[in-house]
């Protein structure tokens, strides 16, 4: 009798296990969300290994009510337009075995070397050494084109004024002329088998590199690029 009442209890309990059973097995797995933050990582990390200075990433905090179903494969990638720097995005998507796809945020900081005036710079004065000072700080939160080195700066001058401790920014520098207006050139131009080299004067002031026009003896007006030592290089 006792037999027959365990044998009828197990039966009872059978179904019921079955089914938990098969509940489990039809639940989805869901994305891991370290998974997702580690892919994220790895991509920035990737993308900013050539950045000058010490790269630092940061991902933000992913919202754990996001229910993504399990990839084996998630791929991180950049919208048009985002990079490593600064506050970002990275897309990460999933292509199978279910297609989606989340927008993460995250924070690339780049601790570095700029330069910054030591001195005021007097707008159009010719930078020296002693005027300047390289500092430290976070890269990312600079305006764009900082100067890095002095090698950028010496022997540029600035487009304004500047007080001390500003950094210094390249698209506000220009060259120091190596070419004057009204000065006397020398037009030269070579190729395959030729040279040409004349006199003609300056038409406009430009640095090393610049587009400047000059006149010749003769009247003609003749475009060429500045170079030290009043050159002016003319392709023909």
């Amino acid at each position: 009798m006792k037999r027959l009442l365990i044998t009828a209890a197990l039966l009872t309990l059978l179904p019921a296990a079955h089914a938990q059973a098969q509940s489990q097995q039809a639940a989805p797995l869901r994305q891991d969300a370290a998974a997702l933050k580690r892919s994220v990582e790895q991509f920035l990390q990737v993308q900013s290994g050539g950045l000058p200075g010490q790269v630092t990433v940061a991902v933000g905090a992913i919202d754990p009510r996001m229910n993504l179903a399990a990839c084996p494969d998630p791929q991180a990638f950049f919208m048009p337009g985002a990079r490593a720097w600064g506050k970002t995005t990275v897309g990460v998507r999933c292509a199978t075995p279910t297609a989606w796809t989340v927008y993460i945020q995250a924070t690339v900081t780049v601790v570095g070397e700029y330069i910054a005036s030591a001195a005021p710079l007097a707008q159009g004065q010719a930078i020296e050494a002693s005027q300047l000072v390289t500092l430290k700080g976070d890269l990312t939160a600079l305006p764009a084109g900082i100067a890095t080195d002095m090698g950028q700066v010496i022997g540029r001058s600035t487009n304004i004024s500047l007080p001390p401790g500003t950094p210094l920014r390249l698209d506000t520098l220009r060259s120091k002329p190596v070419v004057q207006s009204g000065q006397l050139v020398r037009l030269v131009s070579s190729g395959n088998g030729f040279s040409v080299s004349a006199e003609a004067r300056a038409m406009s002031t430009a640095g090393d590199g610049q587009v400047v026009q000059v006149k010749t003896s003769g009247g003609q007006q003749i475009t060429g690029i500045a170079k030290a030592g009043g050159l002016v290089e003319v392709a023909f």
